[in-house]
C-alpha cells in the first residue's frame, strides 16, 4: 500500500517527486498507445459511418480500441510481451529494434516516455501532490497525447480536447487554479479569439490558417488557467510557432505551403503557462505597463 503522504506531498517533496516520474514512465507507455491508436479509431468510425448511411458492409467489424489487441510489431506481427514493454529499459535490452524481425523502433516511443515522466515529475514538484498536483498530471498527459497526434495528422481529437475543457470548468468550481468566472470566460474567450482569427485569415486569402481543434484547444487552456493568461499564451504559441516554422523552412528546406499544425505550439505554450504562468504575467505588466 502505497504512504498517503506521496498523495497529500507538498511542493518540492523529493519522494512524491521521484514517484510522479516512475508513474509518468508508465503513462507514458499508455500514451504511446493512444498517439498511435485513437487516429485510427477516428477514421475506422468514419469509415463505418459512410458505410452505413450508403447502405454498404461495414468495412471495420473487428474490436480495435486503446486495449484491444494487444500491441504488436507493425512489421512482423510479433505481440510485445511484457517484458519487452517496460518503458525506456526494454528499448535500450533491445537496441531499438524488434525482438523478432530486428525491424527498428521508432526512438520516439521511449521519448515520449521519458518526457511525460519529466513533466510528471517538475509538476508535481511545482504543485505538490494534492488536487492541482494531481490535476496537472492529467492536463499535461492530455496535452503530450494531442501534441503527437495532431503534430502525425493535423488533427485534434474532440475526445480529448472537449474532455480537458470541461475538466478545467470542473476544477474551478472551487478555484483550484482560478476563480471560475475567470475560467468561463477564459473558455469562452479562449474559443473566440482563434475564430475570429481563423474568419479574418480566411476572408483575406481565401485559405484556412487553422482548424476548429486548435479553437477547442485554447478553450480548454482558458478553461484551467482563466482569460488572464490567454495572452501570455497566444503570445508564447505564435513566437514559438514562428521560430519552428522559420527553422524548418531554412535548415529542413521545407516548403512555404505545407501546412505546419498550430496545436503543438499551444500546447506546449499552455504547459509553460501552467508552470510560470504567474512570473510570465508579472514580467509582460512590467514591460507593458
Amino acid at each position: 500500500m502505497l504512504p498517503e503522504t506521496l498523495f497529500f506531498a507538498a511542493p518540492g517533496d523529493l519522494a512524491a517527486t521521484v514517484f510522479a516520474a516512475v508513474f509518468g514512465l508508465l503513462i507514458g507507455s499508455f500514451l504511446n498507445v493512444v498517439i498511435y491508436r485513437m487516429p485510427k479509431m477516428m477514421q475506422r468510425d468514419s469509415d463505418n459511418y459512410v458505410a452505413h448511411e450508403s447502405g454498404k458492409d461495414l468495412p471495420h467489424q473487428d474490436t480495435f480500441n486503446l486495449m484491444v489487441p494487444r500491441s504488436a510489431c507493425p512489421h512482423c506481427g510479433h505481440q510485445i510481451t511484457a517484458l519487452e514493454n517496460i518503458p525506456v529499459l526494454s528499448y535500450l535490452a533491445l537496441r531499438g529494434k524488434c525482438s523478432a524481425c530486428k525491424a527498428p523502433i521508432p526512438v520516439r516511443y521511449p521519448a515520449i516516455e521519458a518526457l511525460t515522466a519529466l513533466v510528471s515529475a517538475a509538476l508535481i514538484w511545482h504543485f505538490g501532490s494534492g488536487l492541482a498536483g494531481i490535476a496537472t498530471l492529467g492536463f499535461a498527459y492530455a496535452l503530450i497525447a494531442m501534441t503527437c497526434i495532431d503534430y502525425d495528422t493535423q488533427l485534434l481529437p474532440d475526445d480529448l480536447t472537449l474532455p480537458l475543457l470541461w475538466a478545467g470548468l470542473l476544477l474551478n468550481l472551487n478555484a483550484t487554479f482560478v476563480p471560475l468566472q475567470d475560467a468561463v470566460i477564459g473558455a469562452a474567450a479562449g474559443y473566440l479569439v482563434l475564430w475570429a482569427i481563423y474568419w479574418l485569415f480566411k476572408l483575406a486569402t481565401g485559405k484556412e490558417g487553422m482548424g476548429y481543434g486548435d479553437f477547442k484547444l485554447l478553450a480548454a487552456l482558458g478553461a484551467w488557467m482563466g482569460w488572464k493568461a490567454l495572452p501570455s499564451i497566444i503570445l508564447i504559441s505564435s513566437v514559438v510557432g514562428a521560430v519552428v516554422g522559420i527553422t524548418l523552412i531554412v535548415a529542413a528546406g521545407r516548403s512555404r505551403e505545407k501546412t505546419i499544425p498550430f496545436g503543438p505550439y499551444l500546447a506546449a505554450a499552455g504547459m509553460i503557462a501552467m508552470l510560470w504562468g504567474a512570473p510570465i504575467a508579472a514580467y509582460s505588466q512590467r514591460m507593458f505597463g
